[in-house]
């Protein structure tokens, strides 16, 4: 089934068109035309009660007088009007609709109600689709539709846009026109009463005409959708989103330091980078990389070649990379003597490769083959300059040859304007990216190597990090529950702490301390030096209120720093709530750092981790890391060396690195605890002290969200991307008594997915997957291991075997967007065959597409897998061999299980 009905609005084979009218100007009117114009070939059916023909074709008065069945129903009508109009297409079978009325939510109070009727109107009929209301339209120009208020169509093409803007979407239909850049699909979602961005997203990528996505987003209303939407689709499509509002600051008031610094633009960034979206910060630059990242291979890294016929350009290209933290590329001793053999002897050598002024097209083509061969070089940027002995269009001619045969991006920058615009035109038609100055050329190569960057951090293969926790799950709830009961909003930096340590995070021993008196026994205790901080549960920021007292050395400083502590705190914050203060011995360690580590609620994408430099000048300084949980090794230690701060942590000559590994760890477990407890809306550890031994928090605090304890919420709803799902987690024993764990499937699981597939015979293989290969790739791996649980999973077999992990057998359930249908694959390891785990795999994922709702099972096989035609026919699917020779295909509805 198309995602979730979406082929009606986009492939209509018929269309209505209500509200249309002959009245110049009106929205009936330009719909109408642009339609017609468009050359869309179905029929087009004309609604309006004031009127029995327009254009001397037959007009209708109500959708209930249409002489057949119609897909896709273009609304035009007044706003009051809309929702009996919706429930008249339902009841007619219509179940697409694109709603081009204006006056609902975006307008006024009435407006919304108005909105709220649509929805109700609509949620009547099952299946039934709408884009809008208060949208400009769609167009699709594969399909000759132009159901919009836009007059011109822009070419086809592979380019998808959906944006929340409807004058951008005008703005870039008449740039593409002008640039002649195809589309596969515009549109303009409106007030997304229904389908949404990311209902867009995962329906164009099905689609055979869409490469690439342009996205222009103000906000996102369906985070959890969006992510796995747009994660499903960076996996081989590049999405490129401009986000409006970049410094609208937060609806919520801030209480830890987390919050503070954790702001609304910088979650969006945190998230667009997490699903793999690529995002730009200007509108040029939106047009631009689309068209860029749609047609052009992405370098493998930052090393770009410059060739070129004149000096002054190359000197300005090496500016412009150099200060894009590009890398010059360093070409080879053989490469430099190659091209010495062929070129002038007085020019210079090196990179950017200057063919001189009186370069012929040959000397360019020679050039550019002989860097694109080097491997010391990522992409080549090939710089022309019009002078009196340059052939601009025949050189353009020769770097196409080139650029046909190369893996490498190539990409031009023609210097000029009338003698060079053929030779431009020439390159654009070949799909090779091509600017008016190297500057520009320079910017769209590191924009790719910054699109590849990121793929490629969405699926680095993390290290295994085993986490261990010295409670139970039932006993850390219990403990958290007794915290909860205290009434408390906040938690005590006492009780922040020993939450903490629940999840085996290491803090420093803390007493509270009421009087001095006690204070001076808890130092004696604890060994001087001492530090005193203020006990408040009013108080957020201790030193700014002069709450903070360190390097204590001795019983008269305490006594002084307690006197001074609760007189600076008073003056500074006049009836204040004063428990005493809290007393830890200070930790002398030389070669240490301070860092801040806490998470937020997000109103838009829930909770959100933070890492950055800690202590008093966190605030001050801003150096911080945002990541979205759950985390695994590879993105915690990506949050650390995405700080600025990073090098201090690895430290240097004579001076010992931070431990590192155990600061990755935790961030994983202050994952795990947040993913866990819905209840936490910020959480702020600062400072946390990180060593070359080991990490420790000084100081905590948790607020919590009384909301979400007096209602609570579905696990894990606060996150937007699904976390591990270890509900799935089961222990049994083989019939020949070996013990093993049925498991879903996880990234660090790469290395063990690739030695089950490599122990399999190339039978076993060419059964599983119904073709032949040499060896497995991480590009594969990334394809089986790394698993967005909310529409996907693998269910590995997993023993111990000669004292070492091994997977036996995979089961890999994959759904569609809607959980309507799901297709099987399994494969076992040849020495575990027989023993009966292909069975007990497919009953277990059996059993989990009926926890997810899912309709329909397919799979597909070899015709000679003849164990598992049979497996899947005892279990009641139907066997199609209408394949052939090629392939057999197992379908079974759920409902009858």
């Amino acid at each position: 089934m198309p995602i979730r009905n979406l082929d009606t609005i986009f492939a209509p084979k018929s269309i209505v068109v209500v509200g249309a009218s002959e009245r110049r100007g009106s929205a009936g009117r330009i719909v109408l035309e642009n339609l017609l114009s468009g050359g869309f070939v179905g029929p087009v059916y004309r609604v309006n009660p004031r009127s029995s023909s327009i254009d001397s074709v037959p007009c209708y008065a109500r959708i209930s007088d249409l002489p057949e069945g119609v897909d896709l129903a273009l609304i035009c009508a007044p706003a009051e009007t809309v929702p009996e109009l919706v429930t008249e297409c339902g009841q007619a079978g219509i179940r697409g609709l694109v709603i081009l009325s204006s006056g609902f939510h975006e307008a006024s109070e009435a407006g919304q109600v108005l909105e709220q009727a649509v929805g109700q109107a609509a949620a009547r009929f099952d299946g039934l689709r709408i884009v809008g209301p208060n949208s400009l339209g769609i167009l699709a120009p594969h399909r000759s539709l132009n159901a919009s208020f836009v007059s011109q169509s822009p070419p086809k093409g592979n380019i998808a846009l959906i944006s929340q803007s409807a004058a951008l979407c005008t703005a870039v239909l008449d740039w593409a026109i002008d640039e002649n850049v195809g589309f596969s699909h515009c549109v303009s979602v409106g007030n997304m009463l229904d389908v949404g961005i990311a209902d867009l997203i995962d329906y164009f990528a099905t689609d055979r005409w869409t490469r690439s996505i342009i996205l222009y987003v103000g906000s996102i209303t369906e985070p959890r959708r969006f992510m796995s939407a747009a994660r499903a689709f960076t996996r081989t499509k590049p999405i490129i989103a401009y986000k409006a509002g970049r410094f609208a600051e937060s609806a919520q008031a801030a209480t830890t330091h987390t919050g503070t610094m954790a702001g609304v633009d910088s979650v969006y960034e945190a998230a667009m980078k997490r699903a793999g979206v690529f995002r730009v910060y200007s509108v040029e630059q939106l047009f631009d990389c689309a068209k860029l990242l749609a047609q052009t291979k992405t370098p493998a890294g930052p090393r770009l070649a410059i060739v070129t016929n004149a000096g002054g350009p190359g000197v300005m290209a090496t500016d412009e990379l150099l200060q894009h933290q590009g890398t010059l590329a360093q070409l080879s001793a053989d490469t430099m003597e190659t091209i010495d053999t062929r070129l002038p002897s007085s020019r210079s050598h090196g990179n950017p490769v200057n063919l001189l002024r009186d370069a012929p097209p040959e000397r360019f083509e020679f050039a550019v083959q002989q860097v694109l061969a080097d491997s010391g070089v990522d992409g080549v940027l090939v710089v022309l300059a019009p002078h009196a002995m340059t052939d601009p269009t025949e050189t353009a001619e020769a770097v196409v040859r080139t650029a046909e045969r190369s893996v490498k991006p190539v990409l031009a920058a023609w210097m000029g304007g009338g003698k060079v615009h053929a030779g431009k035109e020439l390159l654009k038609l070949a799909g090779i990216p091509t600017y008016s100055s190297p500057e520009k050329g320079v910017r769209a190569f590191m924009n790719l190597v910054a699109y590849g960057r990121n793929r490629e951090t969405l699926y680095e293969t993390p290290s295994e990090v085993p986490i261990e926790f010295p409670l139970g799950r039932a006993k850390r709830q219990s403990v958290f529950e007794s915290f909860l009961r205290e009434g408390q909003d906040v938690l005590s930096e006492t009780a922040s702490k020993a939450f903490l340590q629940t999840h085996d995070i290491p803090v420093i021993q803390t007493h509270v301390a009421h009087t001095v008196e006690f204070a001076t026994e808890c130092a004696e205790r604890l060994g001087y030096p001492v530090a005193l901080k203020v006990h408040s549960p009013d108080i957020t920021h201790k030193s700014a209120v002069g709450g903070v007292a360190l390097n204590l050395a001795n019983r008269d400083d305490l006594v002084r720093a307690y006197d001074r502590i609760l007189t600076h705190v008073k003056q500074q914050r006049p009836g204040v709530r004063i428990e005493g203060v809290t007393v830890q011995r200070m930790l002398v360690e030389p070669n240490s750092r301070e860092l801040i580590v806490g998470a937020k609620r997000d109103p838009v994408f829930g909770t959100v981790l933070l890492v950055g430099a800690g202590g008093t000048t966190t605030e001050q300084f801003r150096d911080l890391a945002l990541e979205l949980p759950p985390l695994n090794e590879r993105l915690a230690r990506r949050m650390v060396q995405s700080l600025r701060s990073w090098p201090l942590l690895q430290g240097g000559p004579g001076r010992p690195g931070m431990n590192l590994n155990r600061l990755v760890e935790v961030l994983m477990r202050l994952s795990y605890l947040v993913a866990d407890y819905p209840e936490i809306a910020e959480l702020d550890v600062n400072p946390l002290l990180v060593t070359n031994r080991d990490v420790i928090a000084l100081d905590a605090r948790i607020v919590i969200d009384r909301d979400a304890v007096v209602h609570p919420v579905r696990p894990y709803s606060h996150l937007a991307i699904r976390p591990y799902p270890d509900e799935y987690i089961k222990h049994l024993v083989l019939k020949d008594r070996t013990p093993i764990t049925l498991r879903p499937i996880k990234p660090e699981d790469e290395p063990m997915w690739h030695s089950l597939l490599a122990s399999c015979s190339a039978e076993t293989l060419r059964m599983r997957f119904r073709y032949m290969f040499k060896a497995t790739t991480h590009e594969m791996a990334t394809r089986f291991c790394f698993i967005d649980y909310d529409r996907e999973i693998a269910i590995v077999a997993e023993a111990e075997i000669d004292g070492g992990r091994k997977l036996l057998g995979v089961c890999r359930l994959a759904a569609d967007a809607d959980h309507s249908i799901a297709e099987f694959a399994i494969l076992v390891g040849d020495s575990w065959q027989g023993l009966g785990i292909g069975s007990v795999l497919m009953d277990y994922c059996l059993g989990i597409c009926k926890h997810w709702g899912v309709q329909f099972v397919v799979a597909e096989m070899a015709p000679q897998n003849m164990r598992m035609i049979h497996m899947f026919a005892n279990r009641g699917f139907e066997i199609d061999r209408s394949g052939g020779q090629d392939v057999v295909v197992a379908r079974k509805v759920l409902s009858n299980l």
